[in-house]
């Protein structure tokens, strides 16, 4: 990825922190827990999704939705490689959620 990349939220697996129709500005950076990051989903490569990162768990990351329930994550396909990411959000900034 080369320089910024605006992406659109769709749907509610982030919420509260991103919601579904809000523009976000993606940019490359190092990745940590509570970053909330983009990638191509590793069971549709088709698709790319955000999530929060929340642990290092092998050559990977460990991603969930912050509204759990309405959130297809780590939780069901597992770690997401490293080489599947496209950037982290740097705007808007968020709080990152401690469990």
């Amino acid at each position: 990825m080369m320089g910024l990349m605006r992406v659109r939220v769709i749907g509610p697996s982030m919420e509260p922190a991103l919601r579904n129709g809000q523009v976000c500005w993606v940019g490359r950076g190092r990745l940590r827990p509570g970053h909330i990051a983009v990638f191509v989903e590793p069971h549709r490569p088709g698709l790319v999704s955000i999530k929060r990162i929340v642990r290092r768990e092998g050559a990977g990351w460990w991603v969930e939705g912050d509204n759990a329930e309405m959130s297809t994550d780590s939780r069901v396909y597992g770690a997401v490689a490293e080489s599947s990411f496209l950037g982290r959000v740097i705007w808007p900034r968020s709080t990152p959620i401690r469990g």
